[in-house]
């Protein structure tokens, strides 16, 4: 998959550039803006809008593509973090060499939005042969219930080793 710019009134060199301002740091549309207007290069914030509504989702997919592989041990952990003024919940977990396999934002702390991170992450990278988490009770819930599905489809050999350390779990903060 790649991008098609075509029908763009701007470069794609232009439109890549302000996409990775807007992905990778903390700006809003305006200073994009005002960062390109300072390089003689104009367009209005509603434009950068629609780029990334058009963009992000396909630069992810292609992210994704090249992403390398993952070890089988993960740390998982949450945490409440703010958001454009709005506390939400971030699960995210790394592998025991640091390499992020993925994150997931949720209003609620609880067994099923553990689930939904645990089941996005597994989608994408595979079953972990073994998770460490720290005493959080949504996710030990979690991969209990995935185990215990595990279990019923006769894959007992799958199953998800779970390690309670506080410690392990460094990494990822």
């Amino acid at each position: 998959m790649t991008l098609n710019f075509s029908g763009r009134h701007y470069p794609s060199a232009i439109i890549m550039q302000a996409l990775r301002y807007y992905l990778a740091y903390k700006l809003s549309y305006r200073e994009i803006e005002e960062i390109f207007a300072e390089r003689n290069i104009h367009f209005d914030h509603s434009t950068l809008n629609r780029w990334v509504i058009k963009y992000a989702p396909q630069l992810e997919v292609i992210f994704r593509r090249k992403k390398r592989k993952v070890s089988g041990t993960w740390r998982m952990d949450e945490t409440y973090i703010k958001i454009k003024g709005q506390w939400v919940y971030y699960y995210r977990a790394v592998d025991k060499f640091g390499a992020v396999i993925d994150f997931y934002l949720s209003e609620k702390r609880d067994e099923a939005a553990a689930l939904r991170f645990l089941n996005k992450a597994i989608n994408h990278n595979g079953l972990p042969h073994r998770v460490v988490i720290d005493k959080s009770g949504a996710n030990i819930a979690a991969l209990d219930a995935l185990n215990i599905r595990l279990w019923l489809m006769g894959c007992m050999l799958l199953m998800i080793e779970v390690l309670e350390i506080k410690y392990l779990n460094n990494i990822v903060e």
